[in-house]
């Protein structure tokens, strides 16, 4: 799929503050990353503050995007849409983790008021898409339990930015440094273990 001007400029920010974090990534880098004049930040974003609050504003957007197309799905029911989300959100997880280093990292640093405030309303978000699913799925008889719906956003974000931040060293741990096919099949068995947690705090059975 063809990008635009403004994100090529994105991405090429994206990958160079994952890698050297906002204060030690200079426009000049992420002008020649991107193979654009270094004008067109201050033409697309105005500074690198704008530019780096916008990779938020972008990929954020993105995440609450896939949720409400996945709540809207009429012909799932809702453990299949958990499914769904679990399996979609995993590998954005995996193919983004350049955005999601970034994420963690300011979340930790807790400096930029408009990012922490923008990630708390997206977080909120999928709260309460999780607080529909799981109300729906129990009038409709799909779950026959009501857990509370802070313990399972918990248990997902946790369970994968965990999962997928120790790839590395669970690699290491199984002697699998040489194991080309290692990745693709623990993170099959990352979601499958997810979706496994979820059925017993959902209580759902499978018929």
């Amino acid at each position: 799929m063809e990008i635009s001007k403004e994100e090529n400029i994105l991405f090429a920010a994206e990958k160079l503050f994952a890698k050297n974090g906002f204060g030690s990534t200079s426009t000049r880098e992420i002008c020649k990353a991107a193979n654009v004049n270094i004008s067109m930040i201050s033409y697309y974003f105005g500074s690198k503050e704008k530019l780096y609050e916008r990779i938020f504003e972008y990929r954020m957007n993105e995440s609450v995007s896939f949720g409400k197309d996945i709540i809207s799905k009429s012909n799932l029911n809702e453990w299949e849409k958990f499914e769904l989300l679990i399996d979609q959100f995993c590998n954005r997880v995996i193919r983004l983790r350049a955005f999601y280093t970034i994420m963690q990292r300011e979340q930790l640093s807790n400096k930029t008021a408009f990012i922490i405030n923008f990630l708390k309303t997206t977080k909120i978000n999928f709260l309460e898409f999780y607080a529909q699913l799981i109300k729906s799925g129990y009038d409709n008889g799909v779950f026959t339990k009501l857990p509370k719906v802070e313990y399972i956003h918990s248990t997902i974000a946790g369970t994968l930015f965990a999962g997928v931040n120790a790839t590395p060293m669970y690699k290491e741990f199984a002697g699998a440094q040489n194991d080309a096919n290692f990745e693709a099949v623990y993170y099959e068995g990352l979601r499958e273990h997810l979706k496994n947690v979820l059925k017993y705090l959902l209580g759902y059975n499978e018929k």
